[in-house]
Order: C-alpha cells, then sequence, then structure tokens
C-alpha cells in the first residue's frame, strides 16, 4: 500500500523538477504536463510507489505549476 507521505513526496519532487524545465521548454501546459508526468513516474519508480500514479501526480504538477505561480 502506497503511504500518503510517499505520494507527497513523488508530487512535491515532481513539481519541483517540472518547474526547472526552462530554456523554451515546458513553455505550455502540454509540455509540463509531459516533463511532470517523466519525473513522477521516475520519482515513484526510485521510492517503491506505483508509476501509473506518480505519472498521474507529475502530471497533473506540471499542469498547474504555473497557475500556482511556482514555474512561470
Amino acid at each position: 500500500m502506497v503511504s500518503l507521505t510517499k505520494v507527497a513526496f513523488a508530487g512535491f519532487a515532481a513539481l519541483s523538477l517540472s518547474a526547472c524545465a526552462g530554456s523554451g521548454i515546458g513553455d505550455n501546459d502540454t509540455e509540463r504536463a509531459v516533463i511532470g508526468a517523466a519525473a513522477g513516474a521516475v520519482v515513484a519508480d526510485a521510492t517503491d510507489n506505483d508509476v501509473a500514479t506518480g505519472a498521474a501526480v507529475g502530471g497533473l504538477a506540471g499542469v498547474f505549476c504555473d497557475d500556482a505561480g511556482i514555474c512561470r
């Protein structure tokens, strides 16, 4: 069973990684979603969590990071 702490950590890490996209990459929601999903999947795999859940959390974090003012 995946603990909430691990899922939150994976989401935070994916959000942090997607915010660092810079240099023309990640300029729109689709690009940030792909970057976030990839980062979320990697973090979830590294922390022995469900990769699909990590990708979903990372993708959502990537889409909404600009709306939250994190990756402008």
